[in-house]
């Protein structure tokens, strides 16, 4: 790009940071300062306004830029991620939405131990949940770094490195300053943006192929490289290896279920005043992200029809370009005025997509360390049954010092983990960002989804079932990943020039999914006591009536 055309796309950048800043501004003044306030937004947020949040908050960056990618890369294989990430959504609205809402209060973890031993199951919760939101900001940050990479050519890999520092920056304060309720805005206002910029991208590349769907798969297969391979299964996943064909069925569990194990997903539930509104933002959430989907397809095809899979292999062998490419393209090439415009433009809502969600994730991340992990380790005697909200009981109830406390602690947990998530995107560059968040859903999904599940509808199920289970799902997805072509043994590899891979697929969701469930089962099985049936009773009424809920 132009020095004229990049200094366009600086000052779109520039009016997103400050359209954000000046929302966590703006809800930092309103703050109460509660624990309330910080973590679910005081929970004041109509079932529109967070179903908008809902969908702000899961279409990231894996979703814009990663999946567009792969689809234009491997055309039908790259579609699962679209068809998975949607299917996902009917688990969230059938089983988990309006029980999380009623049982819990800031955390998945509160949800477990409204029946079960409190300081165990918050370790256990609160560890799975920092280290799933570190993978997911991993992806986003990987995404902003590949944006900017592109448009400041010339600069990559400074441009790369000062933007992850960046975006790493911003977020951190989003949630120092302005708790949920900036979190929240700034997730409404990048849905709308989002939803907006998909579109008029979708119809300019129908315009191109004059309506005509089957034109427009027939060009980009043929632009491919692969032929009517491109419109086939087997192209990424389901090859004539077994480990392939394995990897797309592991990666189809991850994407399905792992979105109802998803820490910042669940938090968002918290947001509104009753289960029956939770249950009213999936409903939106789903018609967004539903037709936010549908049009990836049409984006990732494009790419490969009107810029080539070969185009978009060079700019980046992972696929993260392939949307600004194509934006320049549909603009009329990218040495011209409108390209040039067109992917400053688009550059920009994505900007805005990557830095929404990171805030989100963020936020998830810091509400599990401080409410779950140091509540855990500084409260000197544990809640009484059925009272999920970290109440102490020697006596009095924790005094308003102590939640003041938990709020500083869960700020200081966002630059920790900021910190954390930025060293690991550096080393992570080259990986797809879908990619890098199937693999933060199959942890999810792993270490996450059996405790919810054996939490809310198994009457037997004990704390030592609960600790054994996040952390049956939760070791061997982290180890499997450790030991997969991910990390090292293939040229896109974390570390290409080492090999210590010795187990054969990328996602690890078919053997550490079951792992999980299975560790709960037989946990409970081997526990020296039984559940106390009166306590599942009481979490059941308050589940399903909201009886007693906050």
């Amino acid at each position: 790009m132009s020095g004229h055309h990049q200094t366009l796309t600086l000052l779109l950048f520039s009016a997103v940071v400050a359209a954000t800043l000046a929302i966590t501004s703006w809800a930092g003044s309103r703050r109460r300062g509660s624990a309330e306030e910080f973590y679910a937004g005081g929970r004041l947020f109509t079932p529109l306004e967070n179903g908008f949040a809902l969908a702000g908050d899961y279409m990231s960056a894996a979703s814009f830029l990663g999946i567009a990618g792969l689809i234009a890369l491997y055309g039908y294989d790259g579609m699962l991620y679209s068809v998975g990430f949607l299917v996902a959504w009917l688990l969230v609205l059938l089983l988990v939405a309006e029980l999380v809402r009623n049982c819990g209060r800031f955390t998945l973890a509160d949800v477990v131990a409204v029946r079960m031993r409190e300081r165990p199951v918050r370790i256990a919760l609160g560890s799975s949940s920092v280290v799933v939101s570190v993978l997911y900001l991993v992806a986003q940050m990987v995404g902003a770094g590949s944006l900017v990479t592109l448009l400041l050519s010339g600069h990559g890999a400074a441009a790369h490195t000062w933007t992850v520092l960046g975006v790493g920056a911003l977020m951190v304060f989003y949630v120092i300053c302005g708790g949920m309720r900036a979190t929240t805005w700034i997730q409404i206002v990048k849905a709308v943006l989002l939803m907006g910029g998909a579109l008029a991208l979708s119809i300019l590349v129908l315009l191109r192929f004059g309506g005509d769907l089957a034109q427009l798969l027939t060009s980009a297969a043929g632009r491919s490289g692969h032929g009517a391979d491109f419109l086939a299964p087997g192209l990424r996943y389901g090859g004539a290896g077994w480990a392939s064909r394995l990897d797309f069925v592991s990666l189809g569990l991850a994407l399905v279920l792992g979105t109802a194990g998803l820490p910042h997903i669940l938090a968002r539930f918290y947001t509104v005043p009753t289960a029956r509104a939770a249950r009213r933002s999936v409903v939106w959430a789903i018609g967004l992200i539903g037709s936010f989907y549908l049009m990836t397809i049409v984006l990732g095809t494009g790419a490969a029809a009107l810029v080539g899979s070969d185009a978009v292999r060079r700019s980046s062998p992972a696929g993260n370009t392939a949307v600004p490419l194509l934006s320049a393209e549909l603009g009329g090439g990218a040495d011209s005025t409108g390209g040039a415009a067109l992917t400053a433009l688009v550059a920009a809502v994505a900007f805005a997509t990557i830095l929404a969600v990171v805030a989100g994730i963020t936020l998830a991340a810091s509400a599990a360390a401080a409410h779950d992990l140091y509540a855990s380790f500084t409260r000197r005697v544990p809640a009484q049954r059925g009272d999920p909200t970290g109440r102490t009981h020697s006596g009095r109830q924790r005094g308003v010092g102590k939640r003041a406390d938990e709020v500083f602690v869960a700020r200081v947990a966002a630059v920790v983990v900021g910190a954390v998530a930025i060293g690991l995107s550096l080393l992570a560059q080259e990986l797809n960002v879908a990619f890098l968040v199937g693999l933060a859903f199959a942890v999810a999904a792993s270490a996450n989804l059996p405790v919810l599940l054996y939490a809310l509808f198994w009457r037997r199920f004990t704390t030592r079932g609960a600790v054994w289970s996040v952390y049956g799902g939760l070791l061997p997805a982290v180890v499997l990943v450790v030991f997969s072509p991910v990390v090292s043994g293939s040229p896109q590899a974390l570390f290409p020039d080492r090999d210590f891979a010795c187990f054969p697929l990328e996602n690890p969701g078919l053997v550490s999914i079951p792992l999980g469930f299975l560790a709960g089962w037989l946990g409970t099985l081997l526990s020296r006591g039984d559940a106390d049936p009166a306590r599942y009773a009481e979490s059941e009424v308050r589940s399903l009536t909201g009886a007693g809920a906050v």
